[in-house]
């Protein structure tokens, strides 16, 4: 027969547990409302204003079509340093970065290196119109399925991958870029 003692034994052990599983619940509600959406394959760290990831991954094997309609893939370009940027023209950073991505571009196009922007689904005529109005210069991609944010395992805009010669992922940037990031981690590249 249960006595006094182990009945309030029971009934604070029962309060205890009871008190953990709320503090468990509580903890995963705070990680889930906290947390990104996507994975990404790499911790990012601030590097000025903007996150930049030192990272080592081969490149996904993306293969689209650019402007023109032709089948294009980054294995196109092996050899070269590949400067992946993936935006969307509804997105007001990439909007603002991509005076910048033209001039490093003509700056660095004759350095083996090619700048390759992937647009995230808008229309083709709207890319059109976007790439006259900017005076964009380097290829472009259009990307319907998602397949490059995919490879890439980011869904944010504007989102940024250097690629080396060799195929490899070595950094990467979440948000508008800047011309100092350029050079200071892409231009040494241009030089080896």
């Amino acid at each position: 027969m249960p006595t006094k003692g182990n009945k309030r034994n029971h009934k604070i052990r029962i309060l205890g547990l009871a008190l953990f599983g709320g503090g468990l619940l509580v903890l995963g509600l705070a990680a889930l409302i906290l947390l990104p959406k996507t994975r990404s394959p790499f911790p990012p760290t601030k590097v000025g204003l903007y996150p930049l990831a030192k990272i080592y991954f081969p490149a996904p094997d993306i293969q689209l079509n650019d402007m023109e309609g032709r089948h294009v893939s980054l294995s196109d370009y092996r050899g070269k340093v590949i400067l992946v940027n993936n935006w969307a023209t509804w997105c007001p950073p990439c909007r603002a970065e991509m005076p910048i991505l033209e001039a490093y571009f003509r700056d660095r196009r004759h350095q083996d290196f090619i700048l390759v922007a992937i647009d995230a689904g808008d229309p083709p005529g709207v890319v059109s119109d976007f790439v006259d109005n900017y005076g964009m210069s380097f290829p472009v991609w259009l990307d319907p399925t998602s397949a490059a944010l995919n490879g890439f395992r980011n869904n944010y805009l504007p989102s940024s991958y250097l690629i080396d010669r060799d195929g490899i992922v070595i950094m990467a940037w979440s948000g508008a870029v800047s011309r100092a990031s350029f050079e200071e981690n892409i231009t040494p590249l241009l030089k080896e």
